[in-house]
């Protein structure tokens, strides 16, 4: 049994699996890099080790300093939370082979899943809708460029190693193909180190809809219903709610099929997501699963009343799944604003820096997930993100004003964030009426004056 985690991350999901870890019992190891000596995760774990210098490539990455740590440490298991290392297949192997447990699935399902060309095909073998694209990744400009006449502009051309919106790179015709594949190929390399790539037909304007998964080492498969997270800016979701206002139960419920049909087909354990584009017309096409916990994980633990964390850690352990698909019931609606510390009125600007006054919002309904105190500085070298803002009311409107209401109480002085874009949008009619698709920031960027996100 899991008696110690090592956390291999950092920043409010640093803390969040500290809580699970300390409500289940279990000590937790908390690694840092020399920037974060004075985060929360740091403070508040029953032990911490620095691993190296400010930069995630001489620390966060470093899966020797890491795997070394947790030897130093005599822990059982390792949670690698989200981004840095959590879908590296070959650091989940090289816990395997150190015996030490990888809280998430097993490193083949990983690299199977991780390889977007390779997923693909395998939902596609189990009768999940996949969007119409290349056999695998394109290697010539020629090659890549006959499959976008054929498959009609436009086009979307994504890095095979992707994730966050990098390597991908929308075509409307061959002119402006030519250059966004060459585009695509470099900012793929720098990032992942692959510079591969494979050629989608672009859906316009569909919803981006997700379908949490659970699964044990015991055959037991089962989804938690999903999370709308159409509002996105360059491919980063900015906002998620769950259940989604635009599907209907026969859709729910011929989604929530195939994502299980998906997770099956990659002999998947633990938390997981299979990610969906919707159409107008409601035909639903897979893109992509995250092999890990997501960042917008709490809006289905708030619908659902299930902890995904300490779900992670008891399929670990290897527990059976104390439930089954019937005994999921969604009640009610959550909404998950990102708390950035960007500046929105300057093309989203990143504002590094040290908060002055912290006070985030409470009352019925809101939940903040944050590593953010005031007198915090916030060092540059990592995702923006500092929080998170979860609102939950019994119907979508409730929770709506619920946001409202705790986006005005949240103070954060001595740095930009995204605070009053999120005011912004919770008052905005296409997205209150539930009309929001991948395309809605353009349009409302469009639409509104800069000096509303001041």
């Amino acid at each position: 049994m899991i008696q110690k985690v090592l956390i291999a991350n950092r920043g409010e999901i640093a803390l969040r699996i500290i809580r699970a870890c300390r409500e289940l019992g279990i000590k937790t190891l908390a690694v840092y890099s020399e920037a974060d000596v004075q985060s929360l995760h740091v403070q508040l774990a029953d032990e911490a080790i620095c691993i190296g210098g400010p930069r995630s490539a001489d620390s966060y990455l470093k899966a020797d300093r890491i795997i070394a740590a947790a030897e130093i440490a005599d822990v059982d298991a390792i949670h690698p939370g989200y981004g840095f290392l959590s879908e590296n297949a070959r650091f989940a192997e090289q816990c395997e082979k150190c015996n030490i447990k990888f809280i998430g699935p097993k490193s083949k399902s990983i690299e199977m899943m991780g390889n977007k060309s390779v997923a693909k095909e395998t939902v596609r073998k189990a009768g999940v809708p996949i969007v119409p694209g290349s056999d695998g990744p394109v290697d010539s400009e020629a090659e890549a460029i006959t499959f976008a006449r054929k498959a009609g502009y436009p086009v979307i051309i994504k890095a095979v190693a992707g994730g966050g919106g990098r390597g991908m790179r929308i075509a409307h015709n061959d002119i402006s193909f030519a250059k966004e594949f060459h585009v695509a190929r470099n900012e793929a390399e720098k990032a992942f180190g692959n510079g591969a790539v494979y050629i989608e037909k672009y859906i316009e304007k569909p919803r981006h809809i997700e379908f949490q998964i659970l699964a044990d080492a015991h055959g037991h498969v089962i989804h938690l219903g999903e999370r709308d997270c159409s509002v996105q800016r360059r491919h980063q979701k900015l906002i998620e709610e769950s259940p989604s206002p635009f599907l209907t139960p026969s859709l729910r419920k011929a989604m929530g099929k195939a994502a299980i049909r998906a997770a099956t087909a990659a002999a998947y354990e633990n938390a997981g997501t299979i990610e969906f584009l919707v159409d107008a017309k409601g035909n639903f096409y897979f893109i992509e699963m995250n092999t890990r916990i997501q960042v917008e994980h709490p809006v289905t633990e708030e619908v659902t009343g299930i902890d995904l964390v300490k779900q992670q850690i008891h399929i670990a352990n290897g527990e059976k799944l104390p439930f089954g698909q019937g005994d999921i019931v969604t009640k009610g609606h959550a909404i998950e604003c990102r708390i950035n510390a960007e500046d929105p009125a300057r093309n989203f600007a990143p504002s590094p820096g040290t908060i002055g006054l912290y006070y985030p919002p409470g009352g019925h309904g809101v939940r903040v997930d944050s590593h953010a105190y005031s007198g915090y500085a916030i060092p540059p070298y990592y995702d923006s993100m500092i929080g998170k803002l979860i609102c939950y009311g019994k119907t979508r409107q409730e929770a709506l004003r619920i946001a409202s209401r705790a986006l005005n109480e949240y103070l954060i002085r001595g740095i930009k964030t995204t605070i009053p874009l999120h005011r912004a949008i919770m008052s905005d009619p296409v997205f209150m009426e539930g009309k929001a698709t991948t395309a809605y920031m353009e349009d409302f960027f469009a639409r509104t004056p800069p000096d509303v996100f001041v």
